[in-house]
């Protein structure tokens, strides 16, 4: 990366914060109850500076228009780098020459060593090589941190995910003190076209859309939450059973194939279809926004490899409580329609 100016970053929202406080949820088309877990309030968890320094993250982050799922995987590197903490030349304790809040090195082409000193220009600096990281929207933030970082230690940005998430939260509320707070990171679940519509002329019995992708694309959680659902639904026409580990049919198979079903914090349900085998999740486990939770097939009722999603304003989800996925999800910044 070069030293000078650092180009300005493109627009392009996938994802917003839906932040509920004293109960109420916000960033929604109508404001509902929300339960905050507990573990996202970790935020007064941390001294002041750390909690100014995650601040400063979250402001250049939103200031350059990356989506607070990209913040929260910025804040929780810097987490895991230093501690939320500017660290200068620490001697034989530093690690090469290592510096800043994210412990970047000015001989990997990152800067100066003033400027990966400076919190603005080091988070800049993180966020333009985050863009350049292919289904960095959508991957595991581990993995995400990893690209960007390099780090001999891959897999340990995972463990600061919950902190991150309630410091950044913090932040989008006006104080990096605040009281409890939940945010949930909204993201298109699945690489994929929208073929099939919601509850169209042709299909009124649709209750999804459908995301057109290739056998054994990941399938990610659309936001964080708890797995209420893990189930295979497949039969013929006349009730009988049919296998869910196999290809479906649009004729001699009904049923939405192995499939599973999050619920979120604002209570609103996603129900993600025709999965080519057993979800990777369980009932009870909770999720976090992109995280693996199964691979595009064809089972149950379909004509061919895809994701049916649908999204729910409460649970249990059931047709009565459907609504069109592509405004719910435009609602939380999420466009179906981006590549």
């Amino acid at each position: 990366m070069s030293a000078r100016l650092l180009p300005a970053l493109a627009t392009g929202t996938t994802a917003a914060l839906v932040l509920c406080l004293g109960g109420v949820t916000l960033l929604t088309t109508t404001a509902t109850s929300a339960s905050c877990p507990a573990s996202t309030a970790a935020a007064a968890d941390f001294g002041p500076q750390q909690r100014a320094n995650a601040a400063l993250i979250a402001r250049v982050g939103a200031s350059l228009h990356i989506p607070p799922r990209g913040q929260i995987i910025a804040v929780a590197t810097a987490l895991q780098e230093s501690g939320l903490r500017n660290l200068g030349d620490l001697g034989a304790r530093n690690d090469h020459d290592s510096l800043g809040l994210f412990q970047q090195r000015p001989s990997q082409g990152w800067g100066t060593p003033a400027q990966v000193r400076d919190p603005a220009y080091a988070a800049t600096a993180f966020y333009q090589r985050l863009l350049t990281v292919p289904d960095w929207q959508t991957r595991p933030l581990t993995e995400v941190a990893q690209a960007v970082q390099r780090s001999a230690y891959p897999t340990a940005y995972a463990k600061w995910e919950t902190a991150a998430t309630a410091l950044v939260a913090a932040s989008a509320i006006g104080s990096a003190s605040a009281g409890p707070a939940c945010t949930t990171a909204w993201t298109k679940p699945v690489n994929g076209e929208v073929g099939s519509g919601f509850r169209t002329t042709e299909r009124p019995g649709h209750d999804g859309v459908d995301l057109i992708a290739a056998r054994g694309s990941p399938i990610r959680a659309a936001a964080s939450g708890v797995v209420i659902t893990v189930r295979c639904n497949a039969h013929r026409p006349n009730g009988t059973p049919y296998s869910c580990d196999v290809d479906g049919d649009p004729v001699t198979v009904l049923g939405c194939g192995w499939y599973a079903e999050i619920e979120h914090a604002d209570h609103t349900v996603t129900r993600y279809c025709h999965m080519s085998h057993h979800p990777t999740v369980t009932v009870g486990q909770r999720v976090t926004t992109g995280q693996l939770i199964g691979e595009v097939g064809s089972s149950g009722h379909s004509s061919g490899p895809h994701l049916h999603l649908e999204t729910h304003t409460e649970g249990p989800a059931t047709e009565a409580n459907a609504v069109e996925p592509t405004a719910f999800l435009h609602a939380r910044g999420v466009d179906l329609n981006a590549e």
